[in-house]
């Protein structure tokens, strides 16, 4: 059986935690910043967690980890 592909997309957008957990960066951060407050833009630079719903599409793009 060959390889799986790790898609490549999917890999530059998201990490895995320590735990296995998979990171994402949140929308809305990138344009329109001055009429944002700057508690809110500070909040979007967090990084946040997928839903548990969406691991398991996610799972199959990032075979190998990422």
């Amino acid at each position: 059986m060959p390889k799986m592909r790790t898609n490549r997309a999917a890999a530059k957008r998201f990490k895995r935690t320590g735990t296995g957990k998979i990171k994402r960066a949140k929308a809305y951060a990138r344009h329109h910043l001055g009429l944002k407050s700057r508690k809110r833009k500070r909040r979007l630079h967090e990084p946040a967690l997928i839903e548990p719903t969406e691991r398991r599409r996610l799972q199959k793009l990032l075979p190998y980890g990422a």
